[in-house]
């Protein structure tokens, strides 16, 4: 079983090293494939990466997608597994996605684990609740689940041929998000089976500069606009949303719920704007 490693980056020269190097232990042989696909960068960039050989793929248009899907043709591996470019693997990562796909064949997509590389209320503080990590953990069991996370996922490649690529409408670049929430959607739609896989463990970077409060709301508002392109929902639908969404969000705060309900709420209500600004299409 061969795979195949894809990382999209945009304007990470720091972060992208420190990955490939916790990669690099598990690539050395030359058994496994890695493909840097960097998009929305005039130029490609020149970082200095010692570590396995590997391809790098350039596209100066911004899109994930659109690169993702270049690395797509370009791969030659039975499982391609996909990577973001601030975070790092655990010892022994890419030997534990093989031991996923090969010990449990209903699967045809993994979501692995995502934890936070350092604290993140030691080292944000009160504002970390606004951090939007991509974290991912079910616990210690293969379980599954109904989606993947762009952070850390792998798909079989037959699975990803029958079901076509990545919609390039979304995603970083794009709509900005629900890339890999589409993907899951025609997964299930086709058949396919997605597990949880806790030893395809990961960490992710805590960047402070995340912990913002107007951040987080906007990228809630671009998800709903998101999933106004790939999903039907009736204006009827996205109407009442908006009202159940502004009813608890004010609710909550008349309550005097703490700042992580209060949050999930603004969340919540900015998703349901979101999805209100994409009615027109």
């Amino acid at each position: 079983m061969k795979t195949t490693v894809i990382i999209a980056t945009h304007n990470r020269p720091d972060s992208l090293p420190r990955l490939i190097a916790s990669l690099a232990p598990e690539l050395a042989t030359g058994a496994r494939e890695l493909i840097i696909a960097e998009n929305g960068t005039p130029t490609p960039m020149q970082p200095s990466l010692e570590g396995p050989p590997l391809k790098h793929l350039h596209e100066p248009r911004a899109g994930k997608c659109r690169i993702q899907n270049r690395a797509i043709a370009a791969a030659t591996g039975e499982i391609l597994v996909f990577l973001d470019d601030d975070l790092v693997v655990a010892l022994g990562y890419l030997q534990a996605v093989e031991d996923f796909f090969d010990t449990h064949r209903e699967f045809a997509a993994m979501k692995g684990r995502i934890l936070a590389a350092e604290d993140p209320d030691k080292k944000v503080g009160a504002t970390a609740t606004y951090l939007d990590l991509p974290i991912a953990d079910h616990g210690d069991e293969v379980i599954e689940v109904r989606g993947v996370l762009g952070a850390n996922m792998a798909f079989r490649a037959d699975a990803i041929k029958q079901v076509g690529p990545f919609d390039e409408r979304l995603g970083p670049g794009a709509g900005g998000h629900e890339e890999e929430t589409e993907m899951s959607q025609r997964m299930r739609r086709a058949g396919y089976r997605i597990g949880y896989a806790p030893k395809a463990l990961v960490y992710h970077e805590v960047d402070p500069a995340r912990a913002n409060r107007e951040r987080f709301i906007r990228i809630a508002r671009e998800r709903g606009r998101c999933r106004m392109l790939h999903e039907k929902h009736s204006a009827a639908d996205v109407i009442l949303k908006n009202a159940i969404a502004w009813v608890r969000l004010r609710v909550a705060q008349l309550t005097g719920a703490g700042i992580p309900r209060i949050a999930r709420e603004e969340r919540r209500l900015a998703i349901a704007r979101g999805m209100f600004d994409g009615l027109g299409g």
